[in-house]
């Protein structure tokens, strides 16, 4: 499901097995309840079921710096080595990243991911 940040919430759609599927959510929470509703409705006749580990997520970069606002853009640009106009560029819509760009974006803030999953704090 491609996931798209809106002015007043979450909007995702995806063509799946000839059938478009489109719904919408006030946060990114319902949204992904709503998708699985979607879902499984649209192949109801058909007998499949889907839990929401099946469905994979796709954000374009404006809206996942939206939903993780926790991440700066800012150091990113500087750990990833990218001018950090350009990724204020990509991230606010005004231009759109090669599939290159994009990988460097995304590696990034999966090692950044990585990183803080390995963490441990003293107790």
């Amino acid at each position: 499901m491609t996931v798209t940040k809106e002015d007043t919430g979450y909007s995702a759609f995806a063509s799946v097995k000839n059938s478009f599927i489109a719904t919408e959510g006030e946060n990114y929470d319902e949204l992904k309840a709503n998708v699985l509703e979607a879902v499984n409705l649209a192949f109801e006749e058909k007998g499949f079921v889907y839990t929401a580990e099946e469905i994979n997520f796709a954000l374009d970069l404006q809206s996942f710096f939206e939903f993780y606002k926790v991440i700066n853009a800012k150091a990113l640009s500087a750990r990833i080595g990218m001018n950090q106009s350009l990724l204020a560029q990509y991230i606010k819509g005004i231009k759109k990243p090669s599939a290159a760009q994009t990988k460097r974006i995304l590696a990034g803030v999966q090692q950044i991911g990585k990183e803080l999953a390995e963490i441990r704090f003293m107790m």
